[in-house]
């Protein structure tokens, strides 16, 4: 409050020294001309008095000395304006009232003089002095540039402006310095929105970056759809600028029909590059699927099948079996849900293998679900490679033991989850998967009272094992980002993406389907590498070096989502297809299964993938050097 009483207190003192001279230069250019034969008298003094008392009494009714100098614009001014003619003309009539004579082209260059220097002192002291100030300033503020000068850009600007007038340290917007807006709209160029200027539009996002030195970008466009939010959102990534976005409508937190707009812009994502809408689910069936079942979930404890647990929680089951092999990961969710839900949630964790047969019957024979959903598996490709058997052993027999228990205590539903490695597969964990479809497909051929279903879909962001986790721990540590391949691009998905499409299979399962999800345009691993960089504020292949080192083996350049002898047919989701049934041939398929299983068991790596290719006909291992 201090400050602010100084600043209002200078800028009346600024006035009475504008309105007192104003006065005697009327005076004396009036003299010069013949037009007052004195330089002063009594009158004259006693007009200026009354002049100055009115003014300033209605210079400060009408607001103008709350208002900050630097955000004085067009319409300040009037106000300005119309409140000097008023105190004057309050000054005249109170000096007729008490006879103090005055000429009346006296009062009317007296009023002009003293009106054009209280409005010029405002512009000149903006312009000469609060702009310098404002320069120096920003040099320890974030300059920032907002993208869209609609109704959202001037709410951002008027947060900035209200935060600087109550001096409100706190308020994230002190930290703000608007410098300029740009927006797509030819309308608004070169217009200026609440005394901020509109540039140019978003394809010259980084030209005007680097012509005025921006350091921070707020995308306040939140009535966007998803296809221009990506292409903003590629050009404010080509900057070295932070990057902030302003939530969609149906995201904004009001409070008594308010809401502050910066509070709520959050930092970027990866996943806000991925250059496609959400998927949306239907959750009425997927709550019809959970609510009252003993579900079971295998691998609970992996980041997979953790969000299958918490999304299964939300939909009112009567129970809830985590079975994990890492105890570490199945306590955490256990924790977590614990913490969450308290009693309410009937919870069970156990620690055990899919691939241990006779446990595995154990936990059948005990809690009898009528859900499974089957995340245990061996993902790592590399790894994989260089163990063959253990991919087999895990992926696949664990598979078999599950869906054959599934069916033998005649659970309900047997949800799968695969990948799209599992298409024309060239490495060992590909493969496995692609004999799993085969599996859950054999055994939707003739299992009655279970329906078996599989998912597929492409890498999962900030997954166990995925790419993202990888690169922002080199980033953080301050090493090189390593790719593979400049070329190499994958289809990518949320976490609660996958799962929800996990459950919304279940949920539309008759048996034997393969669903597949439309995860848009691939993305270059490349690009996510460079994004990811510059949201920490870093420069690409400057700051942060990037290093292609070789395809890993049995990588490919490029995933494929579904097989070209599946075909494809859409379901009441838009997003969500399913691929048609393979016809198995079950007992060549069983026959091999044992050969394999027993070439597994006695750990003959070579061995396996030959025998895993004769089970597979689509695999093509590829060695790369």
């Amino acid at each position: 409050m201090k400050k602010i009483n100084l600043r209002k207190m200078f800028l009346a003192l600024a006035d009475v020294f504008i309105i007192v001279v104003s006065g005697i230069l009327a005076n004396y250019i009036l003299s010069l001309v013949g037009y007052i034969g004195t330089a002063a008298s009594k009158g004259l003094l006693s007009y200026i008095v009354i002049n100055l008392v009115m003014c300033l009494f209605t210079l400060y009714i009408s607001g103008t000395y709350s208002k900050l100098w630097r955000y004085f614009n067009a319409k300040d001014y009037i106000v300005c304006g119309i409140a000097v003619f008023s105190g004057f003309t309050l000054g005249f009539v109170i000096s007729l009232f008490l006879q103090i004579p005055q000429r009346k082209i006296f009062c009317i260059v007296y009023f002009a003089i003293a009106l054009v220097g209280i409005l010029a002192f405002r512009f000149v002291f903006r312009k000469a002095f609060l702009d310098l100030t404002e320069a120096g300033r920003a040099e320890g503020g974030e300059r920032t540039l907002i993208v869209g000068a609609g109704n959202a850009g001037r709410m951002i600007i008027r947060e900035i402006h209200n935060a600087n007038e109550q001096n409100d340290v706190n308020n994230p917007s002190k930290n703000i310095i608007p410098i300029c807006f740009v927006d797509d709209d030819l309308k608004k160029l070169n217009q200026k929105i609440e005394g901020i200027p509109v540039v140019g539009t978003c394809p010259e996002i980084v030209k005007i970056c680097d012509e005025y030195r921006i350091d921070n970008i707020i995308v306040a466009i939140p009535s966007c759809e998803e296809e221009e939010k990506r292409k903003i959102l590629d050009y404010c990534s080509a900057t070295e600028c932070k990057i902030k976005i302003i939530p969609y409508l149906g995201e904004l937190l009001f409070d008594d029909g308010h809401t502050q707009l910066i509070s709520q812009a959050k930092e970027i994502k990866i996943e806000d590059l991925l250059g496609r809408k959400p998927i949306e689910f239907d959750r009425k069936e997927i709550h019809d699927l959970i609510n009252g079942k003993v579900c079971l979930v295998t691998g609970g404890g992996g980041s997979i099948g953790s969000e299958l647990v918490r999304q299964i929680a939300k939909n009112d089951p009567k129970q809830i079996i985590i079975v994990d092999i890492y105890e570490n990961n199945a306590y955490d969710i256990q924790q977590e849900l614990v913490l969450e839900y308290g009693t309410k949630l009937n919870l069970v964790t156990l620690i055990s293998s899919v691939r241990d047969y006779d446990k595995m019957e154990l936990i059948f024979k005990t809690y009898r679900p009528e859900l499974v959903f089957h995340a245990a598996a061996h993902k790592h490709v590399p790894l994989m490679e260089t163990v063959p058997e253990e991919a087999v052993k895990n992926n696949i027999f664990g598979t078999f033991n599950v869906a054959t228990l599934a069916e033998k205590y005649k659970a309900k539903k047997f949800v799968m989850i695969s990948t799209d490695k599992a298409v024309n597969p060239t490495n060992v964990m590909g493969a496995t998967k692609r004999a799993c479809e085969m599996i859950i497909q054999y055994k939707a051929q003739h299992s009655t009272d279970t329906e078996f279903v599989t998912t597929r879909f492409g890498n999962v962001l900030g997954s166990n094992g995925s790419v993202i986790p990888l690169f922002r721990r080199q980033i953080e540590n301050g090493a090189p980002v390593t790719v593979t391949h400049p070329d190499i691009i994958r289809y990518f998905m949320t976490i609660p993406e996958a799962v929800s499409l996990v459950l919304e299979a279940g949920a539309m399962a008759k048996g034997g389907e393969i669903f597949v999800l439309d995860m848009g345009a691939p993305v270059k691993i490349t690009t996510l590498a460079e994004n990811l960089i510059r949201m920490y504020g870093k420069v690409p292949y400057k700051d942060v070096p990037i290093i292609f080192t070789g395809l890993r083996p049995g990588e490919k350049l490029f995933e494929e989502l579904l097989m070209d002898e599946e075909g494809l047919k859409s379901t009441q989701n838009k997003k969500i297809f399913i691929g048609n049934q393979i016809k198995i041939d079950e007992t060549d398929m069983l026959s091999k299964l044992e050969v394999l299983k027993k070439t597994a068991e006695n750990n003959d790596s070579e061995k396996t993938v030959e025998l895993l290719a004769e089970l597979v006909p689509t695999f093509c291992h590829k060695v790369n050097d």
